[in-house]
C-alpha cells in the first residue's frame, strides 16, 4: 500500500484468518496498522498485490456489491466519528443502516426504530442510561463505547477494531475489549484488533501479529510472544512495551508475561477475571 505521496504503508505483506479467528495486532506508531486495518475494511485499495475479504475481491466487484460487503464488515474507530449533535440512540442504530431498506434508514433517523436493541447493546458497555443523550455530552471514552455499541448492533462478519479502547480506563478497556472477543465468539465472527496495550493483546487474543515499518514481524500465538520479541517490535521506541494506563509496573510485567508462562489458561484469567 503506497500513499499518493509516495509514502509505502504495507510492504510484502502475507496475512490470513480463518472465519471466527480472533487477532490482535501490534507495534510501534507509524508502523502500518491502521493501514491494515483500512484495505481490510475495504476503504482503501491496494497499490498491489491480491486482498480477498469474506470471500470476495472488493476492488472486482460492482458499486452495489461492494456497498453490500461493506455493510458486512463493522468497525470500531479510536474516534468513532458521530455528529455532535446526533442522540446516541441513533448513533447506535446507524449500524445497521447498510443493511435496511432506504425507507427504514430515513424513518428511524426521524425516530429510532429499534430503542430496545440499542439499549441491549449499550448495556453490555455500562452506557444504557445514555441512549438519548447527545453525543457532544459525552467524554472521549464514552464515545469510543457508543462506537463499539454500534458495532455490537450491526453483528457484522468482520469485527475490526482501530484502537478501539485507547480513551478508557484499564477496567473499562479490558470490559469492552470482552465485550467485543465475547460478541464474535458467540456469532462466530472474524475479529482484528489493533491495540496500543500490548498486554492487553497478549491476554485477550490468541493470536498476535506484529508490525513494524509496514511489514509483518511476527504472527504467533499470543503464549509464544516474549518479551525479547516485544522488545525487538518496539526498538524504535526505546524498547519500552506500551501497556494499560496506570497499571502498576509490576502487575503490568506479570500480566505481560502470563501468557508466555501460563498459556491458554492463564490468558482466560487475565482477560476474563
Amino acid at each position: 500500500m503506497t500513499h499518493a505521496d509516495g509514502f509505502v504503508a504495507l510492504r510484502g505483506l502475507t496475512l490470513a484468518a480463518q472465519p471466527g479467528e480472533q487477532i490482535a495486532i501490534v507495534g510501534p506508531s507509524g508502523a502500518g496498522k491502521t493501514s491494515l486495518l483500512r484495505l481490510l475494511g475495504a476503504a482503501m485499495r491496494p497499490t498491489t498485490g491480491q486482498l480477498d475479504v469474506l470471500d470476495a475481491d472488493p476492488w472486482s466487484l460492482s458499486t452495489a456489491d461492494l456497498r453490500r460487503l461493506r455493510a458486512r464488515i463493522g468497525v470500531a474507530h479510536q474516534a468513532p466519528p458521530l455528529p455532535a449533535r446526533q442522540r446516541v440512540v441513533t448513533a447506535v442504530l446507524a449500524g445497521r443502516l447498510g443493511r435496511w431498506p432506504w425507507w427504514k434508514s430515513v424513518a428511524s433517523l426521524a425516530y429510532p426504530l429499534d430503542i430496545a436493541g440499542a439499549a441491549a447493546a449499550l448495556a453490555q458497555l455500562d452506557l444504557g442510561e445514555r441512549i438519548f443523550d447527545r453525543c457532544d455530552r459525552l467524554s472521549g471514552g464514552q464515545l469510543q463505547r457508543v462506537g463499539v455499541a454500534r458495532v455490537l448492533y450491526q453483528q457484522a462478519q468482520l469485527l475490526l477494531a482501530d484502537e478501539p479502547v485507547s480513551a478508557l480506563d484499564p477496567a473499562l478497556a479490558q470490559q469492552t475489549v470482552r465485550v467485543l472477543t465475547a460478541d464474535a465468539a458467540a456469532r462466530g465472527a472474524t475479529l482484528v484488533a489493533s491495540l496500543h496495550a500490548v498486554d492487553l493483546a497478549l491476554a485477550c487474543f490468541p493470536r498476535v501479529v506484529g508490525i513494524r515499518d509496514g511489514r509483518i514481524a511476527f504472527d504467533r500465538p499470543a503464549a509464544k510472544v516474549d518479551r525479547a520479541l516485544l522488545r525487538r517490535l518496539y526498538a524504535s521506541e526505546g524498547g519500552q512495551l506500551p501497556g494499560l494506563a496506570e497499571v502498576p509496573p509490576a502487575a503490568s510485567a506479570q500480566r505481560l508475561l502470563r501468557p508466555a508462562v501460563g498459556g491458554e489458561a492463564a490468558r482466560a484469567d487475565s482477560c476474563w477475571r
